[in-house]
């Protein structure tokens, strides 16, 4: 039977990009997963127990960022054109097309548009992270959200004895290392029987001591550069500086609901943003409603 732990983590040093290995990743050997498998692709994603969505280039970092901030839920959807179709009062469409913020969206892609200024729910479209997580519902009955700035907290939040799958957004359908290298540290942090791919995502992750140098050598940061979005490197590439764990809660065609679960880390300096959400998660919210 699998269960949903309380994630206890203790904030970590602001800025701190660097571990002497694959260390800190803290195995719960009470709390081993029957199979812990990594899928580098959506199109490896498969029926499972438990799964954990990564794009850490942006789409986790970014709905994990927003739910710290204050937002109620992430909707998470996958087309540009059913992001459109759910604008309503209360809502903000954050997005991107080929790194770019498409048109007709208040915000891009980018975790720091989402540090500040928030509504009750964030509708989310981007080309790998958003459909991955939606694909993921179908996939498994628990599903979280997982980027570097919620490491520690999903390792503690992870408690089961079923199969887990860790799946990987990638781009246009191809593996993206910085995915696979967070992957990687996850799977450090967890007990349980590794698949050939869980053993190849921590050998990405020992032989990569930084996480930022790893995230700003991947072929998804050189695109950022180019569009002029280099800070985004530097932002999702902090450690475990939230608490908050993303969560599906439920799930509508073409639409995953997410929300937060646990608290935030207030860190301050120039991650003010990084703070306690107060704004409740309430069922009164606006229902999500979009068109099929």
């Amino acid at each position: 039977m699998l269960a949903w732990a309380d994630p206890v983590s203790a904030p970590r040093r602001r800025g701190s990009r660097t571990r002497d290995s694959v260390r800190g990743d803290r195995v719960r050997s009470d709390r081993a997963f029957r199979v812990i498998d990594v899928a580098f692709t959506p199109a490896d994603a498969k029926a499972t127990d438990v799964a954990v969505v990564i794009d850490v280039l942006r789409a986790t970092t970014t709905a994990t960022q927003a739910l710290a901030s204050g937002y109620h839920r992430v909707l998470c959807v996958d087309s540009l054109e059913r992001a459109l179709r759910m604008r309503a009062r209360g809502r903000v469409l954050a997005g991107e097309q080929q790194g770019k913020m498409p048109p007709g969206f208040d915000l891009g892609n980018s975790p720091a548009d989402v540090a500040h200024d928030c509504a009750e729910e964030l509708v989310l479209a981007t080309t790998n992270g958003a459909p991955t997580i939606v694909l993921a519902s179908h996939r498994a009955p628990l599903v979280l959200l997982a980027c570097l700035m919620n490491l520690d907290a999903v390792c503690s939040a992870l408690s089961g004895v079923g199969d887990l799958q860790i799946v990987c957004s990638g781009t246009d359908g191809a593996a993206a290392l910085e995915d696979v290298y967070v992957a990687g540290r996850l799977c450090a942090g967890l007990a349980g029987a590794r698949t050939d791919a869980a053993l190849v995502a921590e050998a990405v992750a020992r032989a990569h001591p930084s996480a930022y140098d790893v995230l700003a050598a991947s072929a998804n940061a050189q695109s950022l550069i180019a569009a002029g979005l280099g800070d985004d490197i530097d932002f999702c590439a902090r450690e475990s500086v939230l608490r908050v764990v993303p969560r599906v809660e439920r799930t509508r065609p073409g639409l995953a609901i997410v929300v937060g679960h646990g608290g935030t880390v207030d860190l301050g300096g120039n991650v003010e943003a990084v703070r306690e959400s107060t704004n409740p998660r309430s069922v009164r919210a606006t229902e999500p409603q979009p068109s099929s």
